[in-house]
């Protein structure tokens, strides 16, 4: 039987990632190269309107790149296509807002190699208390129940690879103590995680820690001093306004 990239590990390396708005007058991503394995947590710090956003949009297939590579192992995604093995949770609300929860999930999980009773009864689902409020209209939920519910939908396909584009923000302590429990179990079964965060608890949980600034990724060692981050992070603000 052949190995799922879960079993025999899997690469994604981005070589030169490069993209711009305005007809390539405004330069937001300059020069992107990264190296994830799986089973890592990589955080990506910078000032809002560094160009986070932008890099994990286009690592989602949301948006293209101007030029580059995004290979996992062998497949060029940029050329291939982007599989199912990658899941994504924007900053904006990506569900119905209309639908209660559990319409949401079905809308997700129709297709989905997973279970939907299973995970809300013992799975994922459960892990992040999504079933104490199934019957809730997005329009009607607090943020933390959204962005709870936004990983539940994103994890449908059962993806080895999660891009959070500031998981946390806003949210208060008991559903950023949820996420970050999934989180570390999501991570503990060989699963990758790429974050855009401010927030001093998810950078916690990160093997590595990357700048953006000018367009490029600069390795960051946390050594818990608060001080010295929040000034790292001011030495990105205008390097990118989107």
């Amino acid at each position: 039987m052949e190995q799922t990239t879960a079993e025999k590990g899997f690469t994604l390396t981005i070589q030169h990632l490069k993209k711009s708005f305005r007809h390539g007058k405004k330069k937001v991503l300059t020069n992107i190269c990264l190296e994830v394995k799986s089973g890592e947590c990589i955080g990506i710090l910078g000032a809002n309107g560094c160009g986070k956003s932008t890099l994990l949009s286009i690592l989602a297939g949301i948006q293209p790149a101007d030029s580059g590579s995004i290979q996992l192992n062998n497949t060029n995604l940029l050329k291939k296509g982007y599989p199912s093995l990658i899941g994504y949770v924007p900053q904006e609300c990506p569900l119905m807002e209309e639908l209660n929860a559990y319409d949401n999930l079905k809308l997700w999980y129709c297709d989905s190699p997973l279970s939907l009773q299973a995970e809300l009864e013992q799975g994922f689902l459960a892990m992040l208390g999504i079933p104490d409020f199934l019957k809730v209209p997005v329009k009607n939920m607090s943020g933390g129940m959204k962005k709870r519910l936004s990983i539940g939908c994103a994890v449908a396909e059962n993806p080895r690879i999660l891009l959070l584009d500031e998981p946390g923000a806003a949210l208060d302590l008991i559903c950023k103590e949820r996420i970050e429990v999934y989180l570390k179990n999501f991570k503990k079964q060989g699963n990758t995680i790429l974050l855009a965060t401010h927030e001093e608890r998810e950078i916690n949980l990160c093997d590595h820690l990357f700048l953006l600034k000018n367009g490029t990724l600069e390795p960051f060692c946390y050594d818990g001093n608060i001080h010295t981050l929040a000034g790292k992070l001011a030495q990105t603000e205008g390097s990118c306004s989107l």
